[in-house]
């Protein structure tokens, strides 16, 4: 069974150009809606917001409760953040209903260890690094592990097929998508040594020797013309 997460909110009736000072503040604007659900804005304190977004991510159940309301069941939607510092700046929650079937992404947690690449010196490729499903929200899970010990050589695979899912949730994620495999580790070609200074003078002295041989032949062509003028 999955921990509880809650989060206090409050009711925000400033917007607009007023939302700067809130940040300044410390709160970061949000908007709460859902499913037959009227759209409400409210605000966080952005030290617990973070604290909460670390542990749920997007696709993991958190308990809102916004003022002295009942807590109700949300999925954090969608986070906005600056663009330089990154910190958020805007929050959508949705409220979901726990009758009703959700899509959802939910992130691959990687684990174990590989004899492609422990033993071999394999490079791990990670195709996907999350899975696109659908379930009611009391199935939701935060994360789905994929173990790497199958792969044993460079010609292993692991498909989405061969994921061990959790019940309730359908994967709607090709089931012949690759998620991770080994590949073989990068040769660098060496670098050809560089030549020695005999080498080089004997290049020289070659390319010189050619070039007075063309000269001299380019000579002799000339005289002969000559001669057959006279």
């Amino acid at each position: 069974m999955q921990q509880t997460i809650s989060l206090q909110a409050q009711r925000r009736d400033t917007a607009g150009k007023k939302a700067p000072a809130l940040r300044r503040a410390g709160v970061v604007p949000a908007v709460l809606y859902g499913h037959h659900v009227p759209s409400q804005n409210v605000q966080i304190e952005a030290r617990a917001f973070e604290k909460v977004y670390k542990q749920a991510g997007e696709s993991t159940l958190v308990d809102l409760q916004v003022g002295d309301e009942a807590p109700v069941k949300v999925l954090i939607q969608e986070v906005a953040k600056h663009h330089l510092h990154l910190k958020p700046i805007h929050v959508d929650f949705y409220q979901v209903s726990m009758t009703e079937k959700l899509k959802v992404t939910i992130p691959l947690k990687f684990k174990g260890e590989s004899a492609a690449i422990k033993e071999l010196g394999g490079v791990l490729v990670k195709n996907l690094q999350e899975l696109q499903a659908e379930c009611l929200p009391q199935d939701l899970v935060h994360e789905i592990e994929v173990d790497i010990a199958p792969l044993r050589t460079f010609e292993d695979t692991i498909a989405v097929k061969d994921l061990k899912i959790p019940s309730g949730i359908t994967v709607l994620t090709r089931a012949e998508e690759k998620v991770v495999l080994a590949q073989p580790p990068r040769v660098e070609e060496e670098a050809a040594p560089a030549p020695s200074e005999k080498e080089v003078i004997e290049k020289i002295t070659s390319v010189g020797d050619e070039k007075k041989a063309e000269k001299a032949k380019k000579e002799e062509e000339e005289g002969k013309k000559e001669e057959k003028k006279k």
